[in-house]
């Protein structure tokens, strides 16, 4: 008797531990679903498609005056719509856009550092000719804008028309840029260019970005918008400025850095994994007094990075509520992936973005977690940093409506606007 005595004690402290565990299991958390299939048939498509099989045309139907006070909307277009893929297959694909992707990161680490360090673009090249220069009138450009591979990577294109009549040049619209250039000749005074890289194919660039000297800033537009269609996709939108921003937009303050005026920074409290707030200090995506630190959103970097602390939260998060997905090995950049080859879909975690103000958005489920080959292999599309800043990437971007309202220092963001 005294042994079953014992025992009870026992039994009811396992009983209790299997009770917290079954009810630790049962946290409510919220989740979407991931249409693997969709994403696997896209990996198929994007290979196969023929840009030749659209009307050249189309891409001029939708161009329209540009004015420095009316509002107006070019037409994007992704890549695949101007470039048959060389590459093999999906997996080769994934890994050279990483690669640039890789080198973007880099350069824009490096332009802020530049910068903070007092190094200014006039330190690195003389300004000459200015006489001989022609000023050109926003008249003068015609805008349709595509999204390419060959044109770098993971960015999007505008086809622009310089000069009267009109020569069409394909630049890189970039966010995180205020220049726009364009390759001439002859050009006495130029460095020896390499277009291969983040530039293949590209004449030139066209600066969005928050400087005195961007295209926003000479076209005195109080604001622009984009909406970026998956890069996979032969879909088409638009890059408007001056219009309003879509009513039921998820806003978030828009920030500078007193430091280095081009990027665009947000302010971001935070991120939250299956509707739970990730452990991570606000001060992480906060501007530093030395100018470091923050989150930028930018047009040309396709994959979010996070600061280190903050990536490993949000991943951890993301991971202990994936356990029953089966692991794959990681690839490239990512460290967290999964084989869903024999799914069609799959439920995961939600994953959205907190900003300051309290308003989230919540990504549409293949903004992170995308497919690398065409096998099933899909891995969570985020990626830490040590660079100086974090920063909102095209991926996570893509099917919504981002708004730079300038003039009242807004973002918006507006899914499903393209």
């Amino acid at each position: 008797m005294a042994e079953k005595s014992f025992l009870h004690p026992i039994l009811f402290v396992i009983a209790l531990s299997l009770h917290l565990q079954s009810a630790i299991s049962r946290t409510h958390y919220t989740t979407t679903v991931l249409d693997v299939s969709a994403s696997i048939q896209r990996t198929l498509d994007v290979l196969s498609f023929d840009p030749q099989t659209i009307n050249p045309n189309q891409q001029q139907e939708q161009q329209n005056s540009i004015t420095q006070s009316s509002s107006f909307s070019v037409s994007l277009h992704p890549r695949s719509s101007l470039h048959k893929h060389h590459h093999k297959d999906y997996t080769s694909l994934t890994r050279s856009r990483l690669a640039r992707d890789s080198a973007r990161v880099q350069s824009i680490a490096a332009n802020l550092e530049l910068a903070l360090s007092g190094v200014k673009t006039s330190d690195l090249k003389p300004l000459l000719g200015i006489a001989n220069e022609t000023l050109l009138l926003p008249e003068a450009l015609q805008t349709p804008v595509t999204s390419g591979e060959k044109l770098g990577s993971g960015e999007y294109f505008s086809r622009v028309g310089v000069g009267r009549p009109a020569r069409q040049y394909y630049l890189v619209i970039d966010t995180g840029s205020d220049v726009s250039w364009i390759q001439c000749k002859p050009c006495f005074d130029c460095y020896q260019q390499d277009n291969e890289g983040l530039f293949a194919a590209a004449a030139g660039l066209l600066g969005m970005g928050g400087g005195s000297l961007s295209l926003p800033s000479q076209l005195r537009a109080t604001s622009f918008s984009y909406c970026l269609v998956n890069r996979d996709s032969a879909a088409s939108s638009t890059l408007e400025f001056n219009s309003a921003r879509p009513g039921d937009s998820v806003t978030a303050p828009l920030l500078r850095n007193s430091k280095y005026k081009t990027f665009f920074y947000v302010g971001l409290a935070g991120l939250s994994v299956g509707g739970q707030p990730v452990a991570v200090s606000p001060s992480v995506f906060a501007v530093d007094e030395s100018g470091r630190g923050g989150i930028i959103v930018d047009s040309g970097t396709a994959v979010t990075r996070l600061k280190t602390e903050a990536y490993t939260a949000v991943r951890d998060a993301f991971a202990r509520l994936t356990t029953k997905l089966p692991s794959s090995s990681s690839y490239a950049i990512f460290d967290t992936c999964y084989d869903l080859s024999s799914f069609k879909q799959v439920s995961i975690p939600t994953v959205s973005f907190r900003f300051a103000g309290g308003k989230s958005l919540t990504l549409p489920p293949e903004n992170y977690m995308i497919p690398v080959d065409s096998a099933g292999k899909v891995c969570f599309a985020f990626a830490p940093t040590d660079g100086p800043l974090s920063i909102i990437g095209n991926i996570q971007q893509q099917g919504t409506r981002v708004s730079y309202d300038v003039a009242n220092s807004v973002v918006g963001f507006s899914p499903s606007k393209c």
